[in-house]
C-alpha cells in the first residue's frame, strides 16, 4: 500500500483538485455496441487527495529540466500494448485528445506491440525526433532503462502513467500516475467474498508476469481472502496474460482440471469475458455457476453485469490525457509533484451498472 504522506505543498494540492474535475473518453472500437452512450461526466479520472499521493516532490528545477511551453513543445507518447485491448484503445485516445485540446505544437505517438525491445526503441526513436516531454505507459516495471537514460541524458521529463517503474523518481522520470493496484486486488476480494458467502474455490487468472499491476493485484486479493474469508480456497492461479483468448484458454483447461471451481478472479476485463465465454461453452452459467470478479471497467464486462453473467468489476480508468497534461503544465509551472498521484476508482456490482453503463470505456 502506498505510504501517506500529511505534508504537502499547497501547489500540489492545487494540482490534485484542478484534475479532479477532468474527463476525456475512449470507447473500444473492438467492443460490441449496445444502447448506452459513453457520458464523460461518469468517465472522469480524479486524484485523490494530497494524503493519498506518496513520495517526495519533484520540481522542474530538481529534475534540472529546461522550462517548456507545451503549445510550442514536441511531446512524446509511448503506448506498451497494441490496441486491441479496450484499456489501450481509450488510454491512447485520451492521451490524444487531451493533447489537441491543450493545443500541443506536435504529438509522437508509438505502440510497443508487446514487445520491451521495441518500446525502447520507440522512445529513442521519438527522443531523435526531438521529443521534449514524455508520457509512457510502460510494458514492464524493469527494462526501461536504455530508454529513460537516454531521455535523461536529454534533460527530457518522462511522466509514467498505470504501470511503475523500478527507477528513481526525480531523477529517472518525474512521477507516476495511476490506481493502487493493491487497493484494486482488495475491493476484488471483499467483492468475492460478497458474492460468494465467503465460501467456495477461487481460481485467479493472472495478468502479465513482470510488472506491478499483476504483482500487487494479485497480493491484495490474496492477502484480503486469507484475512477475510478462509472459506474460500485459492485452487488455482494461472496466467492469462491479460489477453481475453489468453483468458478463455485458461478457463478451459481449468474447467477439466479443477471442475468444482465456484469462483474467478481475473486481473483485467478481458479475461474475465475470456472466462465467460469459455464458462459457456462448458453448458455453465457465468455470474450463477461461477461467480466473477474481474478489474477494468470495461463496457462490455459492465454489460455482463446488467446482463446477470459477472457479478463484480472494480474500475482502473484508462482516461490519464487529463491528468497528464494538467500535471505537465503545473511541472513546467514550478510546482512539485509528488512521486506517486494515485486516481480513484469506482466499483460496478449488480446494484449500479445499468445506471453506471454510460461511464465505461
Amino acid at each position: 500500500m502506498m505510504i501517506q504522506r500529511r505534508t504537502r505543498t499547497l501547489a500540489v494540492a492545487c494540482l490534485l483538485a484542478a484534475t479532479a474535475t477532468l474527463a476525456a473518453s475512449g470507447c473500444s472500437k473492438s467492443e460490441t455496441s449496445d444502447t448506452a452512450t459513453t457520458d464523460n461526466s461518469q468517465g472522469a479520472q480524479a486524484a485523490k487527495t494530497p494524503e493519498s499521493s506518496s513520495g517526495s516532490g519533484c520540481s522542474l528545477q530538481t529534475y534540472g529540466a529546461p522550462k517548456l511551453d507545451l503549445k510550442n513543445a514536441v511531446v512524446g507518447f509511448s503506448q506498451s500494448e497494441k490496441e486491441a485491448n479496450p484499456f489501450r484503445i481509450a488510454e491512447t485516445q485520451s492521451i490524444k485528445d487531451e493533447a489537441k485540446k491543450v493545443g500541443v505544437k506536435k504529438l509522437l505517438t508509438t505502440n510497443a506491440q508487446s514487445q520491451l525491445s521495441k518500446q525502447i526503441s520507440d522512445i529513442q526513436d521519438m527522443l531523435s525526433q526531438g521529443a521534449q516531454f514524455l508520457i509512457v505507459a510502460p510494458l514492464n516495471s524493469d527494462g526501461l532503462e536504455p530508454a529513460l537514460k537516454a531521455a535523461a541524458a536529454k534533460k527530457v521529463p518522462v511522466l509514467t502513467i498505470d504501470r511503475k517503474v523500478n527507477a528513481t523518481a526525480c531523477k529517472d522520470y518525474v512521477a507516476f500516475l495511476g490506481s493502487d493496484f493493491v487497493e484494486q486486488g482488495k475491493r476484488a476480494a471483499d467483492a468475492m467474498i460478497k458474492t460468494t458467502g465467503g465460501k467456495g474455490k477461487v481460481a485467479i487468472l493472472l495478468g502479465a508476469s513482470g510488472n506491478n499491476v499483476t504483482t500487487d493485484r494479485t497480493k491484495g486479493f490474496v492477502d484480503q481472502l486469507q484475512a477475510e474469508a478462509p472459506g474460500l480456497e485459492i485452487v488455482a492461479q494461472q496466467t492469462g496474460e491479460f489477453a481475453r483468448d489468453k483468458g478463455q484458454q485458461v478457463m478451459e483447461q481449468l474447467i477439466q482440471s479443477k471442475p468444482d471451481i465456484t469462483a474467478v478472479y481475473a486481473e483485467n476485463d478481458e479475461m474475465g469475458l475470456g472466462a465467460v465465454t469459455a464458462l459457456k461453452a462448458a453448458g455453465k452459467k457465468p455470474g450463477k455457476d461461477v461467480k466473477i470478479v474481474s478489474v477494468d471497467g470495461t463496457r462490455n464486462a459492465v454489460q455482463a453485469l446488467v446482463n446477470g453473467e459477472y457479478n463484480a468489476v472494480i474500475e482502473s480508468n484508462p482516461r490519464f490525457g487529463p491528468l497528464a497534461f494538467a500535471t505537465a503544465q503545473k511541472f513546467y509551472g514550478g510546482e512539485e509533484i509528488p512521486e506517486n498521484v494515485i486516481i480513484t476508482d469506482r466499483a460496478y456490482d449488480e446494484s449500479n451498472a445499468k445506471a453506471s453503463l454510460g461511464g465505461a470505456f
